[in-house]
């Protein structure tokens, strides 16, 4: 999956250490990952490499560098250019256009992606994040940009991320309940915003006092009136647009009973395994960096015969 599996080094028990931070900031090969307003500073299609000897400039133009992690012993630091002009920020970075993280996915690796989603994620809470909750005073950054602290009452701020439930509901036939047909099937959902005939899986975000197995049953039924009783992990995925995290689920349905909220979810069926086939070599295909791909994908897998 996307954004999932970043081998870097985080280096949490160090990076409280300024002086080391500034130390790796000065490295000749310290690479640089450029941002401006939430968007990858690209050339022919590409991220910018951020090679040796580009750091200097991008680091003292950007708006609070945060240190990313060691990749090996090159220390690698996300700059956001967002103060600058549009124009500038892409000049700067020697990038021909600035574009969403998430269009660059068929061009970048799974690695890649990965890095450029963190510090996308991290540099959107900085901007955000500039004064303090509790009393409005103004917040510094500590850590390397992984702590941010009010100068008034002296909180402390840490990264927050929205965790979010995703599930694919799938009712088991009875035997006798479809003669000559596939006993197995899932429910997709189309939503509000989404096309004619895009249908997904159905998601939303935990509430406080829920467990995420809780949230699953909640968001099934107010969402497509369909109740679910066991419920099992399948996965996770940083998602951080801006700060979610996907919790992957598959739920048992106790009925085919379908009741669409109407708002967020207009629509919602039940499919076979091979009417999702048919549906994906006709072109309906799911987001291709979403957990909710391998969702759909892993349970056709598991229902496909012969």
């Amino acid at each position: 999956m996307h954004y999932t599996g970043l081998e870097l080094d985080r280096a949490g028990d160090r990076r409280a250490d300024p002086a080391w931070i500034a130390e790796l900031a000065g490295r000749p090969d310290t690479r640089v990952v450029p941002l401006w307003r939430d968007h990858c500073l690209v050339r022919d299609g590409l991220p910018v490499p951020g090679r040796a000897g580009d750091a200097g400039a991008l680091l003292k133009a950007a708006l609070e560098p945060v240190f990313l992690g060691l990749d090996g012993d090159v220390a690698v630091f996300a700059a956001d250019l967002s103060e600058l002009a549009e124009s500038e920020a892409v000049a700067l970075a020697g990038a021909d256009a600035a574009t969403d993280v998430r269009r660059l996915i068929d061009a970048v690796s799974p690695a890649e992606a990965g890095l450029l989603a963190y510090a996308r994620g991290l540099l959107h809470w900085h901007r955000n994040q500039r004064f303090c909750g509790a009393c409005g005073g103004p917040t510094d950054q500590r850590d390397g940009g992984h702590l941010r602290v009010c100068g008034s009452c002296g909180k402390l701020l840490f990264p927050r991320i929205e965790p979010a439930v995703i599930v694919l509901v799938e009712l088991t036939g009875d035997p006798g309940e479809r003669p000559g047909g596939e006993l197995n099937r899932c429910l997709l959902g189309r939503h509000a915003r989404s096309g004619p005939d895009a249908f997904s899986t159905l998601a939303g975000f935990v509430e406080i006092g829920e467990s995420l197995e809780d949230a699953v049953r909640r968001e099934v039924f107010e969402e497509a009136g369909v109740v679910v009783k066991p419920v099992s992990y399948q996965g996770s995925q940083s998602w951080p647009f801006p700060a979610g995290l996907m919790v992957g689920f598959r739920a048992g349905a106790v009925s085919e009973h379908i009741a669409v909220d109407g708002r967020e979810v207009v629509e919602a069926r039940w499919f076979t395994a091979a009417e999702l086939r048919e549906r994906i070599a006709a072109g309906h295909v799911y987001r291709p960096d979403s957990i909710g791909k391998f969702l759909i994908e892993s349970w056709i897998a598991e229902n496909s015969h012969g």
